[in-house]
């Protein structure tokens, strides 16, 4: 079986797949045009891309595609209807970057209350600015609002536990198991964005849950309150997010996801959004543990050999 891999990919699960025998091509900075056409030349059975965008157009070049893999979970990226009128199968990897993303936005938590990136540019600047710094509220008795207790909301929410924190969360879906386990309470988005000193978006992007986070939202957060986004960058409207953190209306935000985030091969990104003060921000890097591409790795090679048998590939998204 060809398999083209349009991005970063483990080492470890290339050799598992060429032990299976697989015809494996690996280049990481294939996008639009030029994986178009190495789709459509390389004759690739499976595509296999982290964040790269796979287009209609990338989708009708490929005349021998049958399965088109997300290493990740979030599938947006992938035009799903495209590739269903194509009888191509779209499979993603869910769960298995859970703990990566859940310890970075642990980590964002205590660097908003900490300042922990001020504290440093500051220390490599020569500046001794103790008293500025010694403001933090601290984490116990605080409460954390999850939007989205799924598996990533659900990690997030078990180390904020262990934090004191109080819990709360939003969801369509009732988690009874989990209420009983962490503690944590169920509430109206409503309610959470009013209640929650620090709120964290774990939701899929998509039509739906554009922008879900804007003016309206950001004025009825605390002033004293944060968001934290590490799922899709639609989720939240940067530039209501920058008034609301200039004007006062809420103190902060961590971002690891962006609404334009460049394309692999950029080196440059300039959205205003991160000159913002209060706002800190990371490269998209929240599955990128070596943890979490080990067990994505595991999880694609798992895909593709169930293909090899001639049985339905697991993890479908739009069947």
């Amino acid at each position: 079986m060809k398999v083209l891999i349009a991005d970063k990919f483990e080492k470890a699960g290339q050799e598992k797949l060429q032990a299976l025998g697989c015809n494996v091509t690996l280049d990481a900075d294939l996008s639009g045009e030029s994986l178009r056409d190495a789709v459509r030349d390389s004759e690739c059975q499976v595509l296999v891309v982290r964040s790269t965008k796979v287009t209609p157009e990338i989708i009708e070049a490929a005349g021998h595609l049958e399965v088109i893999i997300r290493a990740g979970a979030g599938y947006d990226t992938i035009d799903t209807a495209a590739a269903k009128a194509r009888n191509i199968r779209v499979c993603n990897c869910p769960g298995k970057n859970s703990v990566a993303v859940a310890e970075l936005v642990m980590g964002m938590i205590l660097t908003l209350d900490r300042r922990i990136v001020d504290n440093t540019v500051d220390l490599r600047n020569g500046v001794w600015a103790k008293k500025q710094y010694s403001k933090a509220r601290g984490l116990k008795g605080r409460t954390l609002g999850v939007v989205g207790l799924g598996r990533i909301g659900y990690e997030v929410a078990r180390r904020a536990a262990s934090f004191d924190m109080n819990l709360i969360y939003s969801d369509v879906i009732e988690q009874k198991e989990m209420e009983q386990e962490l503690g944590i309470r169920k509430v109206s988005f409503d309610q959470l964005l009013a209640e929650a000193d620090f709120i964290t978006l774990h939701v899929p992007g998509g039509e739906k849950t554009k922008h879900m986070m804007s003016e309206a939202q950001f004025a009825r957060m605390k002033p004293t309150a944060f968001v934290i986004n590490c799922s899709r960058g639609g989720v939240l409207d940067q530039k209501a997010l920058a008034k609301a953190v200039e004007d006062g209306q809420i103190a902060g935000a961590g971002l690891d996801v962006y609404e334009m985030e460049p394309l692999v091969t950029d080196k440059e990104f300039k959205d205003p959004v991160v000159h913002t003060r209060n706002v800190y921000g990371t490269h998209h890097i929240g599955a990128s543990t070596e943890q979490a591409q080990l067990a994505v790795a595991d999880e694609v090679v798992r895909i593709i050999e169930t293909k090899m048998k001639g049985q339905e590939p697991p993890n479908c998204v739009n069947l």
